[in-house]
């Protein structure tokens, strides 16, 4: 997911800021510089630095990343994610995609003694889906609380663990690896054990994904981007054995994205020859597309190719237009670079993956035919696009 992602992409909302500031802060007053009334996704993300500084820290050079430190959260920095997607398949050939994410954000950077037990300066939002494909069903969830003295939500590096109430993310033993994840409803749930098949990928400059020439706008951003994935889904009753690929966005920053972008497209792409693709194309309000738009081509054995904005040509080959929202979509395209040697046509395996949650997007379960490098692939994966209005 941006700074991305998700992408760009994939981050707790100011109307979420809006909802629970009243219960979260200790005084009657929103802390200084917080959007208490606007809903766009972006805001949190946007923002001259120079007038909108909070105390967080910037992004503002390449740093050492320190692991499994690094795994847990940030809370220096106003706003991050654990973002979780995957495609599985039954014993049977049923086809399934699923996201589970978790969204961490800043109320503010400063140290304000506590009495109540509910009282804190993170709120946590997540975001629960599964695309049952052979169904035409799509399932989506979410949830948002507090980090605080309760344990209703929270994030930890030793020994890792992610969770908004029962849905959580954590490691199964001493090591980062392997990951168990977990999400229940009344209806739907999905149990995983995550085991990477390659090495971490720090994205952009050595982790540091810069989203804009301006210094600070940018992102700390790294992948796991093929863990071998198996488990359980319940579904109305029915528990169904599965097993897939799955993938893990890891982003955090202050203010990552300027004002004149619109939006994004995400791509994250596992292809049959074992390579993986990420891309994400930064939308202005312009129409135009910026050139901090970028992703990576990482072969089969981890080793990491980057994708530049100027190497890439983006199509759309077909769009779908939501009936609840009236918000149109771009749902199948086309991914192609003379230089990379990339031609892959990239579609929806199900029309209506739009969350309508707080805030309104579409993610979904994608999949992938075409060339690279000459050689003909398939593949699955997962496409995000936000900011899109109807």
């Amino acid at each position: 997911m941006i700074t991305h992602k998700k992408k760009f992409t994939a981050a707790l909302l100011s109307v979420l800021i809006a909802l629970v500031i009243g219960l979260l802060w200790p005084q009657s007053q929103a802390p200084q510089g917080t959007n208490q009334t606007g809903s766009d996704f972006l805001d949190m993300l946007r923002g001259d630095i120079r007038t909108m500084d909070q105390g967080f820290k910037r992004v503002i050079s390449p740093r050492t990343f320190q692991f499994p430190d690094d795994h847990g959260p940030h809370p220096d920095y106003k706003t991050e994610w654990w973002y979780f997607t995957g495609n599985l398949k039954s014993t049977a050939g049923q086809h399934f995609g699923y996201q589970l994410t978790f969204f961490r954000e800043s109320l503010t950077s400063e140290e304000i003694p506590r009495q109540s037990a509910w009282s804190t300066a993170h709120v946590y939002m997540a975001h629960f889906a599964l695309t049952d494909i052979d169904n035409g069903e799509f399932y989506h969830f979410g949830r948002f609380s507090r980090a605080s003295k309760l344990g209703l939500a929270g994030a930890q590096a030793k020994p890792f663990r992610v969770w908004l109430e029962d849905w959580s993310v954590q490691s199964s033993g001493t090591d980062f690896f392997p990951l168990r994840l977990t999400a229940t409803t009344q209806n739907i749930a999905v149990s995983l054990l995550l085991n990477p098949a390659k090495s971490l990928i720090l994205q952009g400059d050595k982790g540091l994904s810069q989203k804009s020439e301006q210094v600070g706008q940018a992102s700390y951003y790294y992948s796991a981007t093929r863990m071998a994935s198996r488990g359980r889904i319940q579904r109305a009753g029915e528990v169904i054995e599965v097993r897939g690929l799955s993938w893990l966005d890891r982003e955090w920053s202050s203010y990552a994205l300027g004002d004149d972008l619109a939006g994004w497209d995400w791509f994250a792409l596992q292809l049959s020859n074992g390579a993986d693709l990420m891309y994400y194309q930064l939308r202005k309000k312009d129409g135009s597309t910026s050139a901090y738009s970028k992703g990576n081509l990482i072969s089969e054995k981890g080793q990491s190719t980057p994708l530049v904005f100027e190497q890439i040509q983006l199509s759309i080959l077909n769009t779908w237009q939501s009936p609840s929202t009236g918000i149109r979509y771009p749902i199948h395209w086309k991914i192609f670079s003379a230089q990379q040697r990339i031609d892959l046509e990239v579609k929806a395996v199900m029309l209506d993956q739009e969350m309508k949650l707080t805030p309104i997007y579409w993610e979904g379960a994608v999949e992938v035919k075409g060339r690279i490098k000459n050689e003909p692939v398939t593949g699955r994966g997962y496409l995000e696009l936000s900011g899109y209005k109807p």
